[in-house]
């Protein structure tokens, strides 16, 4: 707990506390962290919205918005979460480690949104904000200016250019295990060449092809 501690930034008076925010409901569906989720989810919003609100006072509230839903999603909390090392102390039922459970998006970022409750409850808004600034810092940091999803930017120039036509995803195949599948989709455009894309989900597969068409023709979003 103590080296776990020294990456959260605090020492907890009170590490039941703790140990609750990093306990699975598979583990202990009475005593699980899904309480603190709850609580926890909205005190990251609330710093990822202050801090968003301070650092751009020019943008409108729309593009706000789409910041900080890139920042409060559970890919970057997952990403806080495993940068904080938080898998190595979850605690699972044993079926759902073996089964892949500390590598899991969900349960990675459900414990370190439960994490960020646990700071706030044992030490306090500052305590919660020191470490969602620790652990955020690189991802507000590279923030797009277009914050479209690359499927949204690859619709819009597809529906806006010469040939006015939508773009058409396929899935080639599925690989993998349950627990970790892997995904390969292809999107095509008119006559324009196709491109592939892999990702742990047919969504993820999507948006990197959507992402491989766009580099392409040169419409990254900037």
């Amino acid at each position: 707990m103590s080296a776990l501690e020294a990456r959260l930034g605090h020492v907890f008076r009170d590490r039941d506390l703790l140990q609750r925010a990093l306990t699975h409901a598979s583990a202990n569906a009475a005593a699980s962290n899904e309480r603190l989720e709850f609580l926890g989810d909205r005190v990251l919003g609330l710093v990822i919205a202050e801090k968003l609100h301070t650092e751009y006072p020019n943008d409108p509230e729309g593009l706000l918005a789409l910041k900080l839903n890139a920042l409060v999603r559970k890919d970057a909390c997952a990403a806080a979460a495993e940068a904080a090392g938080l898998a190595e102390h979850l605690i699972l039922a044993n079926s759902e480690s073996a089964s892949g459970g500390r590598k899991k998006a969900v349960i990675l970022a459900g414990a370190c949104e439960a994490v960020i409750a646990a700071l706030y409850l044992d030490g306090g808004m500052d305590a919660a904000r020191s470490f969602i600034d620790r652990y955020w810092a690189g991802m507000a940091a590279s923030l797009n200016k277009d914050m479209r999803d690359a499927k949204t930017a690859l619709q819009e120039w597809a529906q806006s250019g010469p040939m006015k036509s939508a773009p058409v995803y396929s899935l080639l195949r599925r690989d993998g295990p349950d627990h970790a599948p892997r995904f390969v989709v292809e999107v095509s455009i008119g006559k324009e060449p196709p491109e592939k894309g892999e990702g742990s989900s047919k969504r993820e597969a999507e948006q990197a092809a959507a992402g491989a068409m766009l580099k392409r023709l040169g419409q990254l979003p900037a």
